[in-house]
């Protein structure tokens, strides 16, 4: 296997390759970085270089692109509270109100060598475990599915750091936004008032209105406040070595829920991070500062959405089954160079599995050396007076929404969801559950129907099966260690 893979390294590192791995994860960071516009967009503009291209270089340069916007989304979402892309999202919750603290720097640094950690792990994993990873994702069936889902609606309503009940119901909230657009199974339309929502409400629409939109109503509301001090010399930017040892666990554990999410087809990296985020909420023995600016909180999602980015590539080249848009224009891009994508392409195609592989080890070197000096430059947006920021932000979000679709319903819909964003903080109420409970929704109204199909309406299905089983479980323990913290929580006013 080393030597397999000190072959497609060996690809990687002539001249033109590496070329085309530099363009591709320099392009994917801008890209994060632009609010809304997403990977997915560049790589449906890219796919027609493909054709001039051989299959290799493609994939690398797509893939480039993919991974290099976890990285790039991260950088708005510190700044600005902008999530460049969905797996971004729970960046926002920890990295923007360390940036309000003068810690900027500090903050895009910390997401920069998380990043590469995870995608180091995540690199480790598919070097190691691409086949026998492959083979556990063929065990899971919609029950499977189902009850995966489920524990990560459990899991979202944990992310708030307010009333897990107030969670739940923005978690449910999301689910019935979910709703909208056409039934996948009778393609009945539901709660389709205007024919531009036949497809659903956009992702990109609804993260940027909670998020974005709500943050540039709340503050411009305000009198500008003093910008706070940036600090840009190496000490402060550089995280010290208690800092370091209070970021290694989560790196680790954020780093391993992110592989093994990346590997299941139809996951993917914004799952993941909110699963990462949820998961140190729970083992941390100081809950009750996530959302200030924890560092632990910052780490673990960018570790996990990066190491889902590389695991992601599991079943989508070992198995020809995409795990999200992304992965499904790569594998187009594949069919059209006349590869087939499944489980023959490690034999057929070894320098094209290995090639892309190692590429992922090469590119995550680059972006981390890139990352570094360029931190400066990134902190400097800090400096610009807000009133003349936020023009620009709004014109983007507005370009970055109407160019996914382009619909008016989806710029004005933007609009609608920034003010309900701006309500809900107003009151409270936490905005990331509502994002969870709208990804995870579909999938599991998609895959329960599905089991009820499958197994003619049988609920006990979901508990017989080994895998299934296992989750529900843990969906139980989960619930039943978040009532009893609860009690013991309230509890220990009453005695003192």
């Amino acid at each position: 296997m080393a030597e397999q893979f000190f072959m497609g390294l060996s690809i990687v590192l002539q001249p033109e390759v590496l070329m085309y791995a530099f363009f591709g994860v320099l392009l994917g960071q801008v890209i994060g970085v632009l609010p809304g516009v997403g990977a997915i967009t560049a790589i449906s503009l890219l796919l027609p270089v493909t054709f001039y291209l051989d299959a290799t270089t493609s994939v690398i340069l797509l893939a480039g692109i993919y991974y290099g916007s976890q990285y790039g989304g991260a950088i708005a979402s510190i700044l600005l509270n902008l999530p460049g892309t969905p797996s971004s999202v729970v960046t926002c919750i920890e990295g923007y109100p360390l940036a309000q603290r003068g810690r900027a720097g500090f903050a895009l640094l910390t997401t920069a060598i998380s990043s590469f950690l995870g995608s180091m792990f995540g690199v480790a994993v598919v070097v190691l475990a691409a086949i026998p990873m492959a083979a556990l994702a063929l065990q899971f069936g919609a029950p499977e599915y189902t009850m995966l889902v489920a524990l990560g609606l459990v899991a979202a309503s944990l992310i708030s750091s307010g009333s897990h009940l107030r969670a739940f119901a923005m978690a449910i909230l999301g689910i019935a936004l979910g709703m909208v657009g056409s039934d996948i199974n009778t393609g009945q339309y539901r709660f389709v008032f205007v024919p531009d929502l036949a497809d659903g409400i956009s992702l990109v629409s609804l993260a940027m209105g909670l998020f974005g939109l709500s943050e540039i109503i709340r503050n411009a509301s305000k009198t500008e406040p003093p910008k706070p001090h940036i600090n840009l010399t190496l000490r402060d930017i550089f995280p010290n070595r208690a800092e370091m040892r209070e970021m290694a666990a989560p790196i680790l554990r954020g780093s391993g829920v992110g592989a093994f999410f990346g590997a299941l087809p139809g996951t993917g990296a914004a799952i993941s991070s909110f699963m990462a985020y949820a998961l140190e909420r729970r083992v941390s023995k100081t809950p009750e500062k996530f959302g200030t600016g924890h560092l632990p909180g910052l780490a673990a999602p960018e570790a996990s959405n990066n190491a889902a980015a590389q695991t992601s590539f599991i079943p989508t080249l070992t198995l020809g089954i995409p795990g999200d848009a992304v992965m499904a224009l790569i594998i187009g891009a594949l069919i059209l160079n006349g590869v087939v994508p499944g489980p023959r392409m490690i034999v057929d195609e070894p320098t094209l599995f290995w090639g892309v592989i190692a590429s992922f080890f090469v590119g995550n070197i680059i972006l981390l050396l890139i990352n570094v000096p360029l931190v400066g430059i990134w902190v400097r947006l800090l400096s610009i007076p807000y009133y003349r920021l936020y023009p620009v932000i709004v014109l983007l979000i507005c370009v970055g929404v109407y160019s996914l679709r382009s619909s008016v319903i989806d710029v004005a819909l933007t609009l609608v969801f920034g003010l309900m964003g701006y309500v809900m903080k107003q009151f409270r109420f936490e905005p990331a559950p509502v994002l969870l409970g709208f990804v995870l929704g579909p999938m599991l109204e998609e895959n329960f129907r599905r089991s009820m199909l499958l197994y003619s309406g049988d609920f006990s299905i979901f508990v017989t099966r080994p895998i299934s089983g296992v989750l529900v479980a843990c969906a139980v323990a989960l619930i039943g260690f978040t009532v009893f913290s609860s009690i013991k929580a309230r509890r220990k006013p009453n005695h003192s």
